[in-house]
């Protein structure tokens, strides 16, 4: 037992300590910050310039200033109507979406201790889906008092398909990694399969079904950020605080235990937070895939495994790249729309293949 907690506490140590110890992974982190903050607020004004009536960034900024200020008397109002009415909107929530996936799917990556989970392993993004179907079936209004109805139903449908993976797989008050995922794919299992019997069954709402599971923004208005910050912002706050505890959880969970780590506690607490954050955007975007799993392993490369780097720096990579992202999806078939996941999904999947491949060393 004593040797046990030597090597724990020496193990611990090491993971204190590797960022003091590689001055030359501190310097490219030092150079990162910068570096993504820059590239996403090109994307941002990037995105409010581009579209079928063409903005340049000078103009972005100065309505954008405008409304900060209140000075809007020297502003062109079809150009301020356009960029703060219709694209700041769009571009602010896929900006806020693809960080939520993002230090969600790190936070995920942490707690299973396996660089393939995302944020929809226990089950988000099909109890999402299966929500949104059956509201689009039974041909509800789709919005009520301002309020997309479903929007609520796909964040509901997502908190009780994680809630009911959660509680299927606690155990004598433990819920085991191996037994989390299993229960998350059988649920995730059971959802898809009913989302797809709905469709066969009501094939006129099939195209609408389809376009809200792929994803988009083209409804997007400043009405959406208003129900996405308030679980997204202190889901990242709670997940920021729990940093060095992730740290600690890359260690056995035996291990994690005899340095004193609360293990299920912070298990509960994490996944809690990142679920909700993921349930929260997949409600008002639909399913964007691969936001949650390409970002963090990019940001893994430039910055290491300390997670109290790594949140908040996948934050900022999955904002620029869901910007990106939209911008091809309204721009490729201008007039038309591609739905913002096929993008994600063309981009995303060989990109993590390209990952593959030149990482030489284990991510964990």
């Amino acid at each position: 037992m004593a040797e046990a907690r030597s090597t724990a506490a020496d193990q611990l140590a090491e993971v204190r300590q590797a960022p003091a110890a590689l001055p030359r992974a501190q310097r490219r982190l030092d150079a990162a910050l910068p570096l993504m903050l820059a590239v996403l607020l090109a994307s941002l004004v990037a995105g409010a310039a581009i579209g079928p009536v063409a903005i340049g960034p000078g103009a972005v900024l100065r309505v954008l200033a405008a409304h900060l200020t209140g000075a809007r008397a020297n502003v062109d109002p079809v150009q301020d109507a356009i960029i703060w009415d219709i694209r700041l909107p769009r571009v602010a929530l896929a900006a806020v979406v693809g960080a939520s996936l993002a230090f969600s799917g790190a936070s995920y990556q942490a707690v299973f201790r396996n660089p393939l989970a995302d944020p929809y392993l226990l089950g988000v993004a099909s109890g999402a889906g299966l929500a949104a179907t059956v509201v689009i079936v039974l041909d509800l209004p789709l919005e009520y008092a301002h309020v997309s109805l479903i929007t609520l139903a796909a964040f509901g449908g997502a908190v009780a398909t994680v809630g009911l993976t959660y509680g299927l797989a606690r155990v004598s008050g433990h819920a085991p990694v191996t037994t989390l995922i299993l229960s998350g794919v059988a649920v995730s299992s059971i959802a898809v399969s009913l989302t797809s019997y709905l469709m066969l069954v009501s094939r006129e709402s099939t195209s609408t079904i389809l376009s809200w599971l792929l994803g988009g923004f083209n409804r997007a208005g400043w009405h959406e950020m208003l129900f996405i910050l308030p679980y997204a912002l202190p889901a990242a706050a709670v997940l920021l605080l729990h940093g060095r505890l992730l740290n600690v959880l890359q260690l056995d969970e035996q291990q994690a235990r005899q340095t004193g780590v609360e293990v299920e506690r912070t298990k509960a607490v994490v996944l809690l937070a990142a679920s909700l954050a993921a349930a929260a955007a997949v409600a008002v975007a639909g399913i964007v895939g691969f936001v949650g799993l390409v970002a963090p392993h990019a940001v893994r490369l430039i910055a290491g495994p300390d997670y109290r780097r790594l949140l908040p720096l996948s934050a900022l990579a999955g904002a620029s790249f869901l910007v990106l992202a939209d911008i091809g999806a309204r721009s490729l078939l201008s007039p038309g729309e591609i739905p913002v996941g096929v993008i994600t999904a063309v981009v995303g999947a060989p990109f993590f293949l390209y990952l593959l491949r030149r990482q030489r060393r284990a991510y964990f």
